[in-house]
């Protein structure tokens, strides 16, 4: 199965108007890369409680879902047809079959999902935060960053870390890399431990020969991440930089662990 390079929180608090009475299923798909983690976290009642409008809403959404975490895309997607004919199941819906679309490899078909998704819900955070970032990850990194501002402009956002995080890795790949620090700062201001902004400034502070800050914000990520092969190749970098050698060499003994019987490379110059 493809991982998708999203970081998705599907908030589906709208369908009813709160959360407070409904259980969330929750679906993490993670990879051994700190920026190609996927989590799509829907929040359903299943109670049936509800109108029965809401509750097939629900029920759909569940269904698929479970359908999703098994692999079982064809039944996913008749479902979440069904779903996409109940207004207010539309954006979550959407988002699954962008989800389904992107683990078959098929990028363009999920990218039209995604964007349907904040048709559906224009004022929907999450949504704009998946669009965004599946904009960055199909080579329109600069186009994306509207996208992050959209959902960070929402005052009811549950998730700005996210959206600040990714916006600061697709600000770096656009080239604007004083924004990009501007994003990842605000995002360690609100969650000191947000490992996609450590790794961001620690690569950024790295590239602008700003070693001492380099190794404090690297040293942040290993202690979140201690195995991430990335952080342990800067870490050594950063060292062979400050003149270091026997700390370089203490974390490429650590890379090496990792995958043993691979002879450690020397640090970069």
């Amino acid at each position: 199965m493809r991982h998708s390079a999203f970081v998705i929180a599907v908030l589906a608090c709208g369908l009813l108007g709160g959360c407070s009475q409904l259980e969330r299923l929750t679906i993490i798909r993670p990879s051994a890369h700190i920026r190609s983690t996927t989590q799509v976290a829907p929040t359903y009642d299943v109670s049936g409680r509800h109108s029965r409008k809401a509750g097939d809403a629900y029920q759909l959404m569940a269904s698929a879902t479970d359908y999703f975490q098994r692999g079982e895309y064809d039944q996913a997607e008749r479902l979440l047809q069904q779903a996409l004919r109940i207004p207010r199941a539309a954006a979550d819906a959407n988002t699954l079959l962008g989800m389904i679309a992107d683990a078959r490899g098929q990028s363009a078909l999920a990218g039209k999902y995604y964007e349907a998704a904040t048709v559906a819900a224009p004022n929907g955070a999450p949504y704009a935060n998946n669009y965004g970032k599946w904009l960055c990850a199909n080579g329109r990194p600069a186009d994306s960053l509207a996208w992050f501002e959209r959902a960070l402009g929402n005052p009811a956002y549950t998730t700005p870390v996210a959206s600040l995080s990714n916006a600061g890795e697709c600000a770096q790949a656009a080239g604007q890399a004083d924004r990009a620090e501007r994003y990842w700062r605000a995002a360690l201001g609100m969650d000191p431990k947000a490992l996609l902004a450590l790794s961001g400034m620690a690569r950024l502070e790295f590239a602008r020969g700003n070693y001492m800050d380099a190794r404090a914000f690297t040293e942040r990520w290993l202690a979140l991440a201690p195995t991430d092969p990335a952080g342990l190749r800067l870490a050594a970098d950063t060292e062979q930089k400050l003149g270091d050698n026997a700390a370089a060499s203490r974390y490429l003994s650590r890379l090496q662990a990792l995958s043993p019987g691979t002879p450690p490379v020397p640090p970069t110059q």
